[in-house]
């Protein structure tokens, strides 16, 4: 989910905009736009409330005491502009601010989990901004006036509404060998294609008409042999499908898996036709294999998927037309307010003064756009735009910038109250509050922040960064002037709390937020814009809606073969194979359970990575006693942590592309300043205690958990960065000794926390000593000099 917007009708800070006006910025060779490695990209100015791009452009105050040899003269023409002695008269001219917010925009778009869709115009453009308002419209309504027949027809009417806005939006583009690698394709080098900017062909509105004739059919009460009859006659077939009934249902699966295509790569759809080829031909295998099964015909599947509760019309989908789709909305609206230029103006001003201002002002940015987007790559590319230029001047190599940038926006997925769309579904699969949802990922948030920071003042003094003063305001003054943007974030927690449910939060919050917009005159929530925000919303949430109904084809075949059960046995038993210790068995499980979800979000988006962890990672998790709450956030944790794992690091490739340093190195540095995240979810699965981390059982138990893992962080940046703030650099053996004792202190029992305490204190101590020692020799040195 991308919950941001443009006021030009883009669907995304990463999306093309579906208007004349939002056509996306190219390069002079028609390529998507690049910045060159070492260039400062252009760092959008102040808009009608720019999306994911950061709406905001901070001034670097120069400091003649420490010249950078590494930045440009500033009296020398800017490095991210085209030489003005070739010029170019088709190429917009990059240095003004909507061609520069635009380049940001394409960028990030190439890097979402969605693929960048077309530039619509004219009666195109048009039937999908008058469809995308009435979905909308639609959404809206069914919070306060749900529809007598119930949620399955709501999202029945839902997709397709949206279904065939996606083959208006998104072009086939079948040239498979640059898109093997799904979501995932791209380089550091930017070398994707632009987003298409021709209208739908001829097949795309064959598509669209069949996707509306496949999804209104279980509503429309015409008799069609000895099917349709409208939509109680549909569902008392359920389990004997009529001939029409099935031809329909597979019209509809295929829609689903080119949609996916369409919006995320091959990965996914190939996933989904594994689950159906083994729903059909797991009756083949050997009986004596544990994953058989007795086999179901394929009438039997399309019945589960097209008229059954776990199909397409299951959570994944209710979940996307009933959360994700207003979140989106509300995302929109608070950019289109000037939220995130005051979020970003504000980390700033926080920590313009201090030596690592320029690190301290990217992770604070990431978290605060966090709160309104759950998009990590797009994201990255936001704070990136805006702080590459202050981190190279600061000294930050642009690698391990880069691995701070990726950290930073993966945690937009991981922050309150805006979270993934997998949270949200969490949230329906247990049964439980979404507040609840937010409960659990608070004290882990702080954590993963806590630990980028440290990591951010241990490279600083490692690294001997300058300071850089930046040219704006106080805090005080900007919370003072702008510090409305936060009314609404709180209004979501409020409402929440007081026992109103997360649809109609969302939708009291958007309008808290058009109303404090007014407050600001450059900015304002106008009727147009409200609509904007509207339209925008349904389209930002097309490619999401498109993977949570295809969701529905992975849940039903595991629900109808047991998948899930046979594979938590698999699982369980390979641990039990190593060691019979009950203990080492869940730690062995919750490694492989880890393994396994980080290999699997490589391929698929976050949302359906979730999805497929949850059916077969859960059950082995609750098998072995490990609480719901605590298993269903490990699959979250694992899932989202994928956009910076390597080999593929979604999030890191697109810090390379910001800042142009080298791609491996880049994925390194995120995953050194990512390193708390990976350990977290394990130390809340492996001990009844880590449920504090969770915000589970009474202060006490939420104390120490929190202390001793927050003290296991500080040791493992300091183990992770190699220096310890205040004293110095610290050798192997140290690195080594800090690193035990942060793994050991995660396992939150006294006996293990008091050993690891310990072998941090001997590792401080030996850092002493190595302080002192490099003090002696160094007079003795000078003195043979």
């Amino acid at each position: 989910m991308s919950p941001t917007s443009s006021p030009d009708g883009s669907s995304s800070p990463a999306r093309p905009a579906n208007s004349p006006a939002g056509g996306p910025a190219t390069n002079p060779d028609g390529g998507p736009p690049r910045p060159r490695p070492g260039a400062e990209p252009a760092g959008p100015a102040e808009s009608d409330g720019a999306p994911s791009p950061n709406p905001t452009t901070l001034t670097i105050k120069p400091d003649p005491s420490s010249p950078d040899p590494s930045t440009p003269d500033p009296s020398s023409p800017d490095p991210s502009t085209p030489d003005p002695s070739t010029p170019d008269p088709s190429t917009p001219d990059p240095s003004t601010p909507e061609v520069a917010e635009r380049a940001t925009r394409d960028l990030a778009a190439q890097f979402e989990d969605e693929r960048p869709g077309r530039v619509l115009t004219g009666p195109a453009g048009l039937l999908l901004t008058t469809a995308a308002l009435a979905v909308g419209a639609l959404a809206l309504w069914q919070v306060f006036r749900p529809l007598s027949q119930g949620s399955k027809f709501y999202l029945i009417i839902f997709l397709a509404g949206v279904l065939p806005l996606v083959f208006l939006a998104y072009p086939a583009d079948l040239r498979l060998p640059a898109r093997l690698g799904g979501r995932r394709a791209g380089s550091a080098d930017n070398s994707i294609q632009a987003p298409a900017s021709t209208g739908p062909t001829v097949t795309d509105w064959v598509l669209v008409a069949l996707a509306v004739a496949a999804c209104l059919y279980p509503v429309l009460p015409i008799q069609i042999g000895s099917g349709g009859g409208g939509y109680n006659a549909f569902l008392d077939r359920q389990g004997l499908l009529a001939p029409t009934d099935l031809v329909l249902g597979t019209v509809l699966l295929l829609l689903l898996l080119e949609a996916c295509r369409r919006t995320t790569g091959w990965i996914l759809p190939a996933v989904c036709l594994l689950f159906l080829g083994y729903g059909y031909y797991g009756g083949l295998l050997p009986q004596s294999w544990p994953v058989a099964h007795a086999g179901l015909d394929f009438s039997q599947l399309v019945d589960a998927f097209y008229n059954s509760d776990s199909g397409f019309y299951g959570t994944p989908l209710d979940v996307a037309a009933s959360y994700i789709v207003l979140f989106t909305i509300y995302g929109a609206a608070l950019e289109l307010s000037g939220a995130g230029r005051f979020f970003v103006e504000l980390s700033a001003a926080a920590f313009r003064r201090s030596r690592t201002a320029a690190g301290r002002t990217a992770v604070a940015s990431g978290f605060l756009l966090g709160t309104v987007s759950g998009s990590g790559a797009a994201t990255t590319v936001s704070i990136g735009a805006v702080t590459w230029p202050l981190l190279r001047r600061a000294g930050y190599p642009p690698e391990r910038a880069g691995g701070m940038l990726a950290a930073a926006g993966v945690g937009a997925i991981l922050s309150p109250p805006t979270l993934g769309a997998a949270a949200f579904i969490i949230a329906e699969y247990l049964g439980v509050s979404y507040l609840q949802v937010l409960g659990w990922a608070t004290v882990p948030t702080v954590l993963y922040y806590l630990g980028i920071l440290l990591a951010v003042e241990v490279d600083a003094r490692r690294s001997g960064v300058r300071p850089v003063e930046i040219d704006v305001g106080s805090p005080w003054r900007l919370l003072a002037r702008f510090g409305y943007h936060f009314a609404s974030l709180i209004a979501i927690i409020v409402f929440l709390a007081v026992g109103m449910s997360a649809t109609r939060a969302v939708v009291f919050a958007i309008v808290i937020a058009a109303v404090f917009s007014y407050l600001d005159r450059a900015h304002r929530l106008t009727p147009h814009r409200l609509v904007t925000a509207l339209v925008t919303g349904v389209r930002g949430v097309l490619a999401v809606t498109a993977v949570c109904a295809a969701a529905g084809i992975i849940t039903a075949t595991t629900t109808k073969t047991g998948l899930g059960p046979q594979a938590a046995a698999l699982l369980i038993g390979g641990a039990q194979a190593v060691t019979s210790d009950p203990t080492l068995v869940l730690v062995l499980t919750a490694l492989l359970a880890a393994v396994a979800l980080s290999l699997l979000g490589l391929a698929v988006p976050v949302t359906a990575s979730f999805v497929i962890g949850w059916v077969i990672v859960g059950p082995a998790l609750l098998d072995l006693g490990v609480t719901a709450p605590a298993a269903a956030m490990f699959v979250f944790y694992f899932a989202v942590l994928s956009e910076v794992s390597p080999p593929t690091a979604l999030a890191a490739v697109a810090a390379a592309a910001v800042t142009g340093g080298r791609l491996v190195p880049t994925m390194w540095q995120t995953l050194r300043y990512a390193l708390p995240a990976y350990l977290t979810p394990i130390a809340f699965v492996i001990t009844p205690a880590g449920l504090g981390l969770l915000g589970i059982g009474g202060v006490p138990r939420i104390a120490f958990a929190a202390v001793v893992t927050a003290l296991s962080v500080a040791v493992l940046a300091v183990a992770a960065g190699g220096w310890l703030p205040g004293v110095g650099p610290a050798g192997v053996p140290e690195r080594v000794l800090g690193a035990l004792a942060g793994i050991t202190m995660l396992w939150l029992e006294p006996v293990p926390v008091t050993v690891g305490v310990a072998l941090a204190v001997v590792a401080v101590v030996g850092v002493f000593v190595r302080r002192g020692s490099i003090g002696r020799s160094r007079p003795r040195t000078e003195e043979k000099m």
